[in-house]
């Protein structure tokens, strides 16, 4: 079994361009906890700033991911490049939705418990294990290829003038998504803890205060309403979504 909490924030902005996916369930404001068994879909959505109906966009694609009805034999890349292409059609086909384009991170545990990490865009996945985070998922941006050149450090990308600019996402008329995907060997380990979020948080809370509040002695929930306020105390000016995972017997 696997216990799922989520939580998405508007915050300073005036609405939620966020949204939450899991197993069944698609959230654009609050919280939302479950316990499940496999197989099932966990992700979350960010319209991309900047465009029309983000908050459409995010939560169509969640919709379209839920209703993918995963299992072992599902080729993923393949199914989330129809998401794609059905979205880009809707934009075209509506002029009040041109151009609404959103990102995916996400993971998917089949029946058999193995996993596998997706993700489209700048929204992150991580795994805590042993009191230390890692992060999976790369982002696709230009700060980060920079960065992968030498062009730039790691905390230069935090106020380059292109720290926004990302790589085509879901919805994106002009062209597809590259979906980097990663399985995780093993699955889940006893203690371990997945992350998901969006940049809002990412780009406000570091690693290290992420480790320390999920190291506090609180229930999760409470963990990541944690990491939300000190995004925002921090001077978050985005919408912030987060997701954990976590496996019990």
């Amino acid at each position: 079994m696997y216990y799922c909490c989520g939580i998405t924030e508007k915050g300073v902005m005036p609405h939620n361009e966020d949204a939450l996916l899991i197993k069944d369930s698609v959230v654009d404001e609050g919280a939302s906890e479950q316990s499940l068994s496999a197989p099932f879909i966990a992700a979350v959505s960010d319209g991309v700033s900047g465009e029309r109906s983000g908050e459409l966009a995010s939560r169509m694609c969640l919709e379209m991911v839920r209703d993918l009805n995963y299992t072992g034999e599902t080729r993923l890349a393949e199914e989330l490049l129809e998401v794609h292409k059905k979205m880009a059609s809707y934009s075209e086909s509506d002029p009040e939705m041109h151009n609404m384009q959103a990102t995916l991170c996400g993971i998917a545990v089949d029946e058999e418990n193995n996993i596998l990490t997706f993700n489209v865009g700048d929204s992150r996945f991580y795994r805590y294990r042993g009191g230390r985070i890692k992060q999976i998922s790369r982002d696709q941006s230009l700060v980060q290829l920079l960065i992968d050149e030498g062009a730039i450090t790691h905390e230069e990308r935090k106020t380059h003038v292109h720290r926004n600019i990302i790589f085509p996402v879901f919805g994106n008329v002009k062209s597809a998504p590259q979906i980097d995907t990663v399985r995780l060997d093993g699955g889940m380990e006893y203690g371990d803890l997945l992350l998901l979020c969006t940049d809002g948080l990412s780009d406000y809370v570091s690693v290290l205060d992420i480790e320390e509040v999920l190291e506090l002695p609180k229930d999760l929930k409470t963990r990541l309403e944690l990491l939300v306020k000190k995004a925002l105390d921090n001077g978050s000016k985005d919408n912030i979504t987060v997701i954990a995972v976590v496996y019990y017997e």
